[in-house]
């Protein structure tokens, strides 16, 4: 007989963290995904969701043993039932940052047989005002809001806290179609672009309302691009990054390397400034946008040759064996595929930056099949109050 508990209160000792932004309790035989609640806590949990199988999920709707790191929420619309932009806003940064490298250090264990002990670093700025993105979406009644998690209920916001102060202000007091989406982006010049998109008699339509063209600082460049084309979310994210990959990849003067899912060239600059005129950088990006906005920002780099497609695709007409591969996949991570031809180009070092620690670390078994050893790793708090957490990963090839 099939198990539904929707609705149902379960009084529960929560157990640890789990990828996904909840923790992992057991009722009755059965595993209960909690979200609003920390490890430890002995909470009264409203089942949220259930389809009858091994698991279900549930709110935190009462505390009856609170954990030493639980806070106050800086967001009124961060708890059950409300906002779903935030997971953790009801811990303290410092044991964020804990539950985040539980998180990773827990999927290289499970999904690539490695033990490490990981640490999550802080960017500079604080766990709030940093959000330079967020997409809203308008409610039924024409307030923009973002939606409740798991479901396409809007919660209509006032303010965001984690976001830079120009993401919200006129956006948020403004009504707007019902259904319309309204993306937002800061650049580092203090400009705010805004772009409505709306579903007119079933065709959607773009709308630049405000700004179209981004002015970007990192890896001491300029940049310019599209607005709301890729470029990291958290200020300090970009330098960051590419002072770590600088760090790792080490190009020899005169080498051949590649940047693969390569955006607007930000990781193909520093490899660039490594291998020098008489070397050579392949960047590979599959979006022909940034594939013209790369061109354009590393016009004085002509060691960088760019090539628009899918990376496996590309791959596949490549024959070259680089020193260096640096590539940061989307979400999903890179795939088999992808792993397989980098391998079969036996680079001396990869370094791998996921915003997804369970793609990474499928990605990095594959890798390790193909004779490669996990010999660095770092994390940072990119996401504050997220579940989210980019690591970056240096694989180098073992000699036999």
């Amino acid at each position: 007989m099939k198990v539904d508990w929707t609705g149902r209160a379960l009084e529960a000792e929560v157990g640890p963290v789990a990828h996904g932004g909840h923790c992992v309790s057991r009722v009755d035989g059965r595993v209960v995904f909690v979200r609003h609640a920390l490890p430890g806590e002995l909470v009264v949990a409203e089942v949220t969701e259930d389809k009858g199988g091994a698991f279900c999920r549930a709110d935190a709707v009462r505390i009856l043993r609170p954990a030493p790191d639980r806070v106050e929420p800086p967001c009124p619309v961060a708890g059950p039932g409300l906002c779903g932009g935030c997971d953790w806003q009801h811990a303290s940064p410092r044991a964020q940052r804990a539950l985040k490298a539980g998180v990773v250090a827990e999927q290289l264990r499970r999904l690539a047989g490695i033990e490490r002990e990981v640490e999550v670093e802080e960017l500079p700025g604080g766990s709030l005002r940093w959000r330079t993105r967020v997409r809203y979406v308008a409610g039924r009644d024409g307030r923009p809001g973002l939606r409740a998690h798991r479901s396409h209920r809007v919660i209509p916001l006032e303010d965001c806290p984690i976001t830079v102060p120009g993401a919200t202000g006129d956006v948020l007091s403004r009504r707007r179609r019902p259904g319309s989406e309204i993306e937002v982006a800061a650049d580092a010049a203090g400009r705010t672009h805004v772009r409505v998109l709306e579903t007119v008699r079933g065709r959607e339509k773009s709308r630049q309302v405000a700004g179209g063209v981004a002015a970007q600082r990192a890896a001491g460049r300029d940049w310019r691009l599209g607005a709301h084309d890729f470029w990291q979310v958290h200020p300090a994210a970009a330098d960051t990054f590419a002072g770590v990959v600088a760090d790792w990849a080490l190009a020899s003067p005169g080498g051949r390397v590649w940047d693969l899912y390569a955006g607007v060239g930000l990781f193909a600059a520093v490899l660039a400034g490594q291998v020098g005129p008489d070397g050579g950088v392949l960047a590979v990006e599959s979006g022909r946008r940034a594939v013209a906005d790369g061109e354009a920002n590393l016009a004085d780099l002509p060691q960088v040759r760019w090539r628009a497609g899918r990376v496996e695709h590309v791959l596949a007409d490549v024959d070259e064996r680089p020193e260096v591969v640096v590539l940061d996949p989307p979400r999903k991570g890179a795939g088999r595929a992808v792993v397989d031809a980098i391998a079969a180009g036996e680079p001396e070092r990869v370094v791998y930056v996921a915003c997804d620690p369970a793609a990474l670390a499928r990605d990095v078994a594959t890798f390790t099949g193909h004779g490669y050893h996990l010999e660095r790793l770092r994390a940072f708090d990119a996401f504050p109050m997220t579940h989210h957490v980019e690591t970056l990963a240096l694989l180098t090839r073992i000699r036999r």
